[in-house]
């Protein structure tokens, strides 16, 4: 999968879920992103619950926007089931709401993934990010990587 269908994926809205999950109150996933190089604008996160969606477009289970503060944003999915899920994520320095990619679909700004999970030619397997969620509050650092 090229970085191009990957920045297609990361449109995301604040309260953006398309997947039907049995939500439950009180369970929250915080993923900590570290290492931004500036303040401006803020982190755009898509929650994926499968390896069949992750990360593709439109097929995120739940999105965040999350403000910057000291170089430093954390994005907070509520009310989520126990299950397995992964969340890949970007810096949005100018407002964006899709990850700019070049001519062959490199990011041209900042992203990441759960697990501070790399992939080759593209992003990395669900399996390789995902985590196993047993319910309650968690948190999941993650560092943002620039090109």
């Amino acid at each position: 999968m090229t970085f191009t269908k990957f920045g297609c994926a990361l449109v995301v809205a604040a309260g953006f879920g398309l997947a039907a999950a049995q939500a439950q109150q009180g369970n929250s996933i915080s993923v900590q992103v570290s290492g931004l190089r500036n303040n401006n604008g803020d982190v755009r996160c898509g929650l994926y619950n499968s390896a069949a969606t992750f990360p593709k477009s439109g097929q995120e289970f739940k999105g965040v926007v999350a403000p910057i503060s000291g170089q430093h944003a954390t994005c907070t999915f509520t009310d989520v089931a126990p299950g397995v899920y992964a969340v890949a994520f970007f810096h949005a320095e100018k407002g964006e709401t899709k990850m700019r990619t070049g001519f062959f679909g490199q990011p041209e700004e900042g992203y990441g993934f759960s697990r501070d999970a790399k992939g080759t030619m593209g992003p990395p397997s669900f399996n390789a990010a995902a985590y196993t969620y047993s319910g309650g509050a968690t948190s999941w650092p993650a560092t943002i990587t620039y090109p």
